[in-house]
Order: C-alpha cells, then sequence, then structure tokens
C-alpha cells in the first residue's frame, strides 16, 4: 500500500497481489478502477473530508453517561448541564490561553486518553459515536471543537492532523 502524492485527493496507489499491476483506490468507497483517476474521489458514503483524523479530546462524565465512572472518580454524580458548564470554563481557559488543551485534558478528561494529554490517535470514520465523529470530522487541523454531547458525557475536541 503506498500513496502517491500526484493522485487527486481520495486515492491510494495500489498493487494487485494476484497480477503485480498498478490499480487505484477510493479510500471513502474503498471502490477500485484500473485507470488513474484525474479528479479527487467521490464519497458516496454521504460524509466528504479526509479518510481519518487525529483529533484529542477532553471528556466530562455525568450520572447520565454511558458509563459514570472514569479513572478519576469511581462514582460521578454531576448532571448534564454541570458537565457541560465545566466543558465550557475549560473550553475558554484553552481560547484564551490560560490553559493549554494538553494541560486540561491531563488533569480532568474523564477519558483514559487523559494520560496522552486527551490524543486518540488517528481514527477513520465509523470508529467513534456519530456525534463525535460529525464534530471531528468537520473541524479543520488545530481548530477546537464548541462542545459536544455524546452518549459517554460531554467533550471538547481538538482536531491535531
Amino acid at each position: 500500500m503506498s500513496s502517491d502524492d500526484s493522485l487527486p485527493g481520495g486515492w491510494e496507489k495500489r498493487i494487485s497481489r494476484s497480477t503485480g499491476q498498478e490499480y487505484y483506490l477510493n479510500v471513502y468507497t474503498k471502490q477500485s478502477q484500473w485507470d488513474k483517476p484525474d479528479k479527487p474521489a467521490e464519497n458516496n458514503s454521504g460524509s466528504s473530508g479526509p479518510a481519518q483524523v487525529q483529533c484529542s479530546h477532553l471528556l466530562v462524565k455525568h450520572r447520565d453517561s454511558r458509563r459514570p465512572s472514569s479513572w478519576r472518580e469511581e462514582n460521578i454524580t454531576r448532571t448534564e448541564d454541570e458537565a457541560l458548564k465545566l466543558v465550557s470554563e475549560y473550553r475558554e481557559q484553552i481560547v484564551s490561553g490560560k490553559a493549554s488543551f494538553a494541560e486540561l485534558a491531563a488533569k480532568y478528561s474523564d477519558c483514559s486518553s487523559a494520560r496522552k494529554g486527551g490524543d486518540l490517535g488517528p481514527f477513520p470514520r465509523g470508529a467513534m459515536q456519530p456525534l463525535f465523529e460529525d464534530a471531528a470530522f468537520s473541524l479543520k487541523v488545530g481548530e477546537l471543537s464548541d462542545p459536544v454531547r455524546t452518549a459517554s458525557g460531554v467533550h471538547i475536541i481538538l482536531r491535531t492532523a
């Protein structure tokens, strides 16, 4: 599997194991073709953008979260509104420059990714909860999301790649 920088976006050049010939793979639809593409890959899955993103997040769980416990707290009792208020305060600290995303995530995130400053690593579509994924894939690199509510709790997401 190799990527060719001269290819339009969303395509990868591959080598057929059976024939040894080059072919081209649409990274969104996983459809292949023999002819070198001359325009960006179409994404018929209803979404556009990159095949994967890399993000960090800060998660604040609440008592109605899917699993209302974390490495920080065995039994989380805060309400969803209280979680939203905390996330909004953390976001303001980041935006104003009073604290870095990584330091707040390491200290306050209810996700085990806190150990890595909130870094989730790269992930493709379909790997995360839909609301989280939609927010992550809509961000530009370096952009910080507004609070995002999912079954896990309330997040802020920083797209890093």
